[in-house]
């Protein structure tokens, strides 16, 4: 799960060497941490959040393959 959102937040920022993703696994969840530059947070969030809605719509759409619920938070 963490590739895969690196892969897809790497492709929309102006600086992808500063994107981090980090997991957290709990037993049944996983939280994936996104961190991007400031100037990119517009771009990976998009207009009124519908591009961060799309990659959570992929994020969960992957997760269910592994029967794990996976959350995408944002971090700034």
């Amino acid at each position: 799960m963490e590739d895969l959102i690196k892969v897809i937040a790497e492709a929309l920022v102006d600086y992808p060497e500063k994107v981090d993703v980090r997991e957290v696994r709990g037993n049944f969840t996983s939280v994936i941490e996104l961190r991007v530059l400031k100037e990119d947070l517009g771009k990976v969030i998009g207009k009124e959040g519908k591009t961060a809605q799309a990659i959570r719509t992929i994020l969960h759409a992957a997760s269910s393959r592994f029967r794990r619920k996976a959350v995408l938070e944002i971090v700034e």
